[in-house]
């Protein structure tokens, strides 16, 4: 019963920028760690940026410096601010976390959420 879900999508000329939001509900549970994805027309899914609860959150080389994560954890929500976007961003980008959950217990099981669409136009 536990879902995510992915907002904020859409069209941006480049240079713009664009925040997403992924907000996690359902069930009880214990956030160990959230993340974004992107997957690029034509490629593979990649990591983008990586927020481990109480640990330091980790970017990739191709968004550093323009993107940034951040969590408001009253509102089990976490965002992905997007700036200086290039067309090469263009892709469907993804929610994931890494939760426990209870009732029975079940350690570091992950949830995605159904993805939203970035178009960056040139």
């Amino acid at each position: 019963q536990v879902q995510l879900v992915e907002t904020g999508g859409g069209l941006v000329q480049a240079g713009g920028s664009l925040r997403l939001s992924c907000v996690v509900s359902g069930g009880i549970f214990t956030i160990n760690a959230m993340g974004w994805y992107r997957q690029i027309p034509g490629k593979q899914r990649e990591l983008v940026a990586s927020m481990p609860t109480g640990g330091s959150t980790s970017y990739a080389d191709s968004v550093k410096g323009r993107f940034t994560v951040s969590r408001d954890n009253a509102k089990n929500t976490v965002y992905l601010q997007m700036s200086s976007l290039k067309p090469e961003d263009t892709a469907v980008y993804y929610c994931n976390a890494d939760l426990t959950t209870y009732y029975p217990k079940r350690y570091g099981v992950d949830y995605w959420g159904k993805g939203t669409l970035v178009t960056v136009s040139s």
